[in-house]
C-alpha cells in the first residue's frame, strides 16, 4: 500500500493542461496501490497554484524557494525524491512533457526506483502499456522496484474532473537547493497571445507544402480566428520555415486538442504519432492520397492557397454574424 506522488506543472496561479492527465493517470494508479493521491508544486512562486490543483487532489504540497525560479533537474529533483520519501509514495509520475521527461528519470536514479516512460495506460499495480514503433503498436512494461516513477502520455489520459470537495494545501521547505555547478545563463522565449502548443483546444499545424515560413502567415491568420495554437511537421521545422517548438510529432510535442486542423501535411508515421489522438482531425491536402487522410475525420483535397483563404473568411463571416 502506498500513495502516488504527481508531480504537476504550473502556469501564474492555474495548472497546466497537461497536468490533469497526469492526475487521472495517478488516481488509477492509487486505486491499484491502495493508497491517496498526493500533488506536488515546486517552483518560485507555487503557492499561488495551490488552490487550483487541491480541485483535483485530497492534498497538495507546495515547495518555494527563490532558487527555484527557473526549472532545473538538478534542484528540481531532489525536492520530489525527498518529498517521495516522506509520503509514502510507491508511484511517482509526471506528464511526459519535457519537463517531465527530464525531471522523472533524474528522480528515479535518486531513489532507486524502476522507470516506465511516455506511458499511455495501466494495465496492473507494476504494469503499464507503453506505444513503441510510432505509435502503431504497445509493449507491456512491468517494474519489479517497490517505488515506480512513470511519465504519462497526455494524449492518452482524459483531463481529470474536479472532486467534489476541495483537498487540504500545505508547505514544505525547499532545503539547500544545490545546483551541482549547474545554472541558467538566460532564458530566450518568445512570447504570444496565442495558447501552448500542449495546452491548445485547437491547433492549425502546417506541413513542407507550405513552401516557405511566409506562408504560413495564412494559417496564423486561421489559427487567432479559432483561439488556437500554430503547430507544423517536422518537415516544416527543419526546414527553417517556423520555430522548431512548433513541431509536432514522434520527436516534438505529443498534443491530443479537441480540433486539430492540418494543412499541407503528408501525414509521415511520425507526425501521426503526435497528434492521431486528437478529438476531431480535419486535414486539407492536394493529393489524394496522403496517409493524413486514413486518420482525418474530415479531409478536402484541395490545395492550402485555395482552401485557407475561403475558410478564413468564411469564419469571418460567421463571427461578423453572431456579433
Amino acid at each position: 500500500m502506498g500513495n502516488v506522488l504527481a508531480f504537476c506543472e504550473t502556469s501564474g496561479d492555474k495548472l497546466r493542461t497537461n497536468a490533469l492527465a497526469n492526475i487521472t493517470f495517478a488516481r488509477q494508479a492509487a486505486e491499484k496501490h491502495g493508497g491517496d493521491v498526493i500533488v506536488v508544486l515546486v517552483g518560485k512562486a507555487v503557492s499561488a497554484a495551490g488552490s487550483a490543483a487541491a480541485a483535483y487532489a485530497g492534498k497538495v504540497i507546495t515547495v518555494e524557494a527563490d532558487a527555484l525560479d527557473n526549472y532545473m533537474a538538478e534542484t528540481y529533483a531532489p525536492i520530489v525524491a525527498r518529498i517521495a520519501g516522506d509520503e509514502n509514495a510507491s508511484v511517482v509520475c509526471a506528464t511526459a512533457s519535457a519537463t517531465g521527461k527530464d525531471l522523472v528519470p533524474r528522480v528515479a536514479a535518486l531513489i532507486g526506483a524502476g522507470m516506465a516512460s511516455d506511458i499511455a495506460g495501466i494495465t496492473g499495480k507494476n504494469q503499464f502499456k507503453r506505444p513503441i514503433l510510432a505509435g502503431n503498436a504497445y509493449s507491456s512494461v512491468d517494474i519489479s522496484t517497490d517505488v515506480i516513477c512513470v511519465t504519462v502520455r497526455q494524449s492518452e489520459f482524459d483531463p481529470a474532473a474536479e472532486l467534489a470537495t476541495a483537498g487540504q494545501v500545505s508547505s514544505a521547505e525547499a532545503g539547500d537547493v544545490e545546483s551541482f555547478g549547474a545554472e541558467v545563463v538566460r532564458v530566450e522565449s518568445s512570447k504570444s497571445d496565442r495558447p501552448d502548443l500542449n495546452d491548445a483546444d485547437v491547433v492549425v499545424s502546417g506541413g513542407r507544402g507550405m513552401k516557405n515560413g511566409d506562408n504560413f502567415k495564412v494559417l496564423e491568420e486561421l489559427a487567432d480566428l479559432l483561439g488556437a495554437a500554430m503547430g507544423a511537421s517536422r518537415a516544416a521545422t527543419d526546414a527553417g520555415m517556423v520555430p522548431a517548438d512548433w513541431q509536432v510529432g514522434q520527436t516534438g510535442k505529443i498534443v491530443a486538442p479537441n480540433l486539430y486542423i492540418a494543412v499541407a501535411i503528408s501525414g509521415a508515421i511520425q507526425h501521426l504519432a503526435g497528434m492521431k489522438s486528437s478529438k476531431t482531425i480535419v486535414a486539407i491536402n492536394k493529393d489524394a492520397e496522403a496517409p493524413i487522410f486514413q486518420v482525418a475525420d474530415y479531409g478536402l483535397v484541395a490545395t492550402w492557397e485555395k482552401a485557407i483563404p475561403e475558410l478564413v473568411e468564411e469564419i469571418k463571416k460567421l463571427k461578423e454574424s453572431q456579433t
